[in-house]
């Protein structure tokens, strides 16, 4: 036991670094939660000048097409006519690599889509992963952390990867997808990408409806095993950013269909699993997907660092019908994107032409650095005024739906129970015997050079999922450590 006290940056004494302060036990993160904020702020601020996550990337100009009705649930203009197009823009990425990492290294990929639509931006920020690592964002700075290099060392430090994922035992789902073939997808085109988090439909009448985003590669699924993965690490680092750009400047333009999955908000007090929780899935057999549209890239960026790398996502940018939900992983990024985006890019990131909003922006906001649109004039940068400056619509429930919230203000641990494990060892027993294989292989090569304490405590996760998932995994450790 450490005999130092964790504190804030003012040296306040942290009762709970574990878990954010809500409104009860699934109410959304209050903004009161000094220590989640300082964290966040500060871990927002670490490296400059590129991304502190997602800084590899690749990225493309689309078409988003509506091929099925949904405008009964919600009130989206964008999604309100079959056929309805709407430009767009993709990012892909790795999570944990620097700009210079390799493209096929193991690693989640960053799943990013920016709609311009006749009421401002959308952004879809998610993985090629259909759950997370964590379920409060108190606990990403310190996941990223362990991703990247020993403050110490400046290396990449296994013990800190494995120290982490065997104290954190909601990790294991996305750590069996990503150990895996699906965590060295085949290129960008080749890997689905979910919004990954529980969001709200809400209609015209202020009604509304859990849902989440599906987008399914109509190039096919591919991966790629370990020592392809690897052979191309060292001889095309560039793989998929290559593959991609290729694709397009030929002609043979990737595709994806858009799909959801859509609760009742009744539903979801009694289901299996929380739905705020983004370590879980909603089985299909429960909630199917439906289909929306599909998306088409078409169109490489002119320059990239004006279009790639300044591309700034974050799922705070919405517009009516598309709302929140009391996720608390989305809570802490409502903030922390933009957060990072303002200190990446500057304050007015939003005025940079890829980012900005092909529909009219009127508001109040005023200077700071890169103020490159004119600053609105001599017009009045206050409100309201009586010289026909920009007024609230007073519409009530136009962007947010209403939604009752009660309960104790307190930081509400999550009981470690059986439920971290069932849908872990349900994806494993899904699997094919090749690829339990592989999967166990993968985690065994990456531990192979960890502290045994570590991997003892990491072995006893798997056998609560599955006891042949353990079983194989200590095998496939034996091999590698002779």
């Amino acid at each position: 036991m450490s005999n130092k006290v964790l504190t804030t940056s003012n040296g306040n004494p942290v009762d709970n670094d574990q878990t954010s302060l809500t409104a009860g036990v699934w109410g959304p993160v209050l903004m009161q939660d000094f220590h989640l904020i300082d964290k966040l702020a500060h871990f927002d601020r670490e490296r400059i000048p590129e991304r502190v996550v997602h800084a590899k990337g690749a990225g493309a100009h689309g078409e988003f097409v509506v091929t099925h009705d949904i405008s009964h649930l919600t009130k989206a203009k964008f999604l309100n006519k079959v056929g309805k197009k709407t430009p767009m823009f993709a990012r892909f990425s790795t999570v944990g690599g620097e700009r210079g990492s390799a493209d096929t290294a193991r690693d989640p990929r960053g799943f990013a889509l920016k709609f311009y639509t006749e009421e401002g931006n959308l952004d879809v920020v998610g993985n090629n992963t259909p759950v997370f690592f964590i379920r409060d964002p108190s606990k990403f700075p310190d996941f990223i952390h362990t991703q990247k290099r020993n403050p110490r060392t400046n290396l990449h430090d296994k013990n800190a990867v494995w120290d982490f994922f065997s104290l954190v035992p909601e990790s294991l789902h996305q750590v069996t997808i990503l150990y895996s073939n699906h965590g060295t997808p085949d290129g960008h085109r080749h890997m689905h990408g979910f919004g990954s988090h529980t969001f709200k439909l809400v209609d015209d009448k202020g009604k509304w409806k859990y849902f989440k985003w599906h987008f399914k590669t109509q190039q096919g699924s591919k991966n790629l095993k370990p020592a392809k993965a690897a052979e191309l690490e060292g001889t095309n680092p560039d793989y998929s950013t290559n593959d991609l750009f290729q694709s397009i400047e030929n002609g043979d333009y990737p595709t994806w269909d858009v799909c959801i999955q859509v609760m009742d908000a009744e539903d979801a007090k009694k289901y299996r699993w929380n739905v705020l929780d983004v370590t879980k899935v909603w089985p299909h057999k429960d909630y199917p997907l439906q289909p929306v549209g599909k998306f088409t890239l078409n169109r490489n960026p002119e320059n990239y660092f004006a279009e790639v790398e300044q591309a700034a996502f974050s799922p705070s940018h919405m517009v009516p019908g598309i709302d929140t939900s009391a996720d608390r992983m989305l809570q802490g990024r409502l903030f922390s994107y933009p957060d990072t985006h303002r200190h990446r890019l500057g304050v007015n990131y939003k005025q940079i032409p890829i980012n900005q909003p092909q529909c009219p922006v009127n508001n109040y906001q005023r200077d700071g650095f890169m103020t490159v649109n004119g600053g609105s004039g001599r017009a009045p940068n206050y409100g309201p005024n009586s010289q026909n400056g920009p007024e609230q619509n007073n519409l009530i429930g136009s962007t947010f739906a209403p939604e009752e919230v009660e309960g104790l203000i307190g930081r509400f641990s999550f009981e470690l129970t059986d439920d971290d494990f069932v849908q872990p060892g349900n994806l494993y027993r899904l699997m094919t015997e090749e690829d339990k294989n592989d999967l166990c292989e993968n985690i065994a090569g990456d531990m192979e050079t960890v502290d045994d304490e570590i991997i003892q405590r990491q072995l006893a996760h798997f056998e609560r999922a599955d006891p042949d998932y353990r079983r194989r995994v200590e095998a496939a450790l034996k091999k590698v450590k002779g």
